[in-house]
């Protein structure tokens, strides 16, 4: 169990064109998809943001950080640290960032079998869950 950290725990994989969404929370480490958010030029429909956090009520907020293999920023990083602060002042909330290197290779290799098992709709938010179980493992 990730050690200060009670309740759910709330993961975007920041896109352009698709925000996916995972929730789960630190006594079991891991997460499931909740939603995949249509986004313009990276930009969410903010009240359908407001809705899920107040239909889930997380008490923290985690963002993946797209870096490249190198671990430096990648173009998408600042404009997903944007997004992250964005979500920290409209929700109150903390908000950590988190390497997300290769989730998104890891969601589309392993999508049917999380869709098998009720895990995620979409690769949007199985990227989102992989965020959010690598974040609790850090902690």
């Amino acid at each position: 169990m990730s050690a200060g950290i009670e309740g759910y725990v709330m993961a975007f994989d920041f896109g352009l064109r698709h925000i996916g969404v995972a929730l789960g929370q630190a006594l079991t480490s891991s997460g499931r998809g909740v939603a995949t958010l249509t986004a313009r030029q990276g930009k969410p429909n903010w009240p359908t943001v407001s809705q899920l956090l107040e239909d889930y009520a997380p008490g923290h907020l985690v963002v993946g950080l797209p870096l490249n293999m190198d671990g430096t920023p990648s173009d998408m990083a600042l404009q997903a640290q944007r997004f992250a602060q964005q979500l920290a002042r409209r929700s109150g909330l903390q908000v950590d960032l988190h390497d997300e290197r290769l989730s998104t290779r890891a969601a589309r290799s392993s999508f049917a079998e999380a869709q098998a098992l009720g895990l995620a709709r979409t690769e949007h938010e199985l990227a989102a869950c992989l965020i959010l179980e690598g974040w609790l493992a850090a902690q």
